[in-house]
């Protein structure tokens, strides 16, 4: 196992973007990160590892423009997909020194979401753009599988579902959260979701109908897939943007979100009161933030502050 400790890495120069634990490694992170806040300049991977002395840096790969989004392959423990700001996305080997293996340039505008799906039996991988697309790529193939059309708005978050079998769902500045299935044309279902950009989505690990979005209006909303007129619960508490939130991997009622307020908060919805803990260790926009799956309640987390951090707050410490 990894060192359950933490530990804290800066990257000069450099503006976290997203931060994904390994789903093979205990204790090793890659980052997506881009200079100049992502508005110029170029983009850098860093793969870390978690050691006894803290973080250290194991590779780190620049592109030309800003990175920001990452995957880990499902197939291969070496191999990473991230996604930039010139629309295209990137396949790279841990195991090699330089990279990118392939480079699949397909969006019009900005890429800024990636996602490797997790069920077995497929390896596909879903993009969303400011072109208002997601695409489908097998990583094996040079070109895109299929687009999806239908957002009317830029693709802040494209994330297949850990449960169903070639389906994802997608969350727009149109405010809208979409659910779309690989074989069937067209969008399966539309949720007017908030009244402002949609950020982030995630997929419940333990309800293959429970969806949670985070939005700019502030809130984090829970949908089920099967009654989407209102939602089944609401988090109140950020007071910027939401950028990201993630289920928790080991419990079925609790997510993490970060936020442009600084912040990473936890919740357990199931709860009268659902703020477990609100985390203020970073001095700039909280943009990254994964669950471990090989250590319970670990995080990891980034921002435009430079740092990476793995830790283990207090509400997750003890067993929920």
């Amino acid at each position: 196992m990894g060192s359950a400790r933490g530990g804290v890495l800066r990257l000069p120069g450099l503006h976290g973007y997203a931060a994904e634990f390994s789903p093979y490694w205990p204790g090793r992170v890659a980052c997506a990160a881009a200079q100049y806040y992502g508005i110029a300049g170029c983009g850098t991977l860093a793969v870390l590892e978690q050691n006894e002395s803290g973080i250290v840096l194991l590779r780190s790969f620049d592109w030309n423009d800003g990175l920001f989004d990452v995957t880990w392959s499902e197939n291969n423990e070496h191999v990473l997909i991230t996604c930039s700001g010139d629309g295209s996305l990137q396949i790279w080997d841990t195991a090699k020194t330089k990279g990118p293996l392939q480079v699949y340039k397909e969006h019009a505008q900005e890429a800024y979401s990636v996602d490797w799906s997790q069920t077995r039996g497929e390896q596909l991988v879903v993009s969303g753009s400011w072109d208002q697309t997601a695409k489908l790529w097998d990583p094996a193939v040079g070109k895109s599988l299929c687009t999806f059309k239908g957002h009317e708005g830029v693709v802040y978050s494209t994330i297949w579902s850990p449960h169903i079998p070639g389906c994802f769902a997608s969350a727009s500045g149109d405010q809208t959260l979409r659910v779309w299935d690989v074989k069937a044309p067209g969008v399966k279902l539309v949720i007017p979701a908030h009244q402002a950009e949609i950020l982030s989505c995630d997929w419940c690990k333990y309800d293959e109908n429970l969806l949670v979005t985070g939005a700019v209006d502030c809130s984090l909303k829970g949908w089920d897939l099967r009654n989407i007129r209102q939602p089944v619960f609401v988090l109140l508490g950020h007071t910027y943007a939401i950028r990201r939130v993630k289920f928790s991997p080991f419990h079925a009622t609790l997510l993490a979100s970060c936020s442009y307020d600084f912040t990473v908060r936890f919740w357990d919805f199931s709860k009268p009161n659902p703020l477990l803990e609100t985390v203020e260790h970073h001095t700039e926009f909280t943009c990254g933030l994964d669950l471990s799956l090989h250590n319970r309640g670990q995080v990891v987390d980034c921002a435009w502050d430079e740092l990476v951090k793995i830790y283990t707050p207090s509400c997750l410490a003890v067993p929920v």
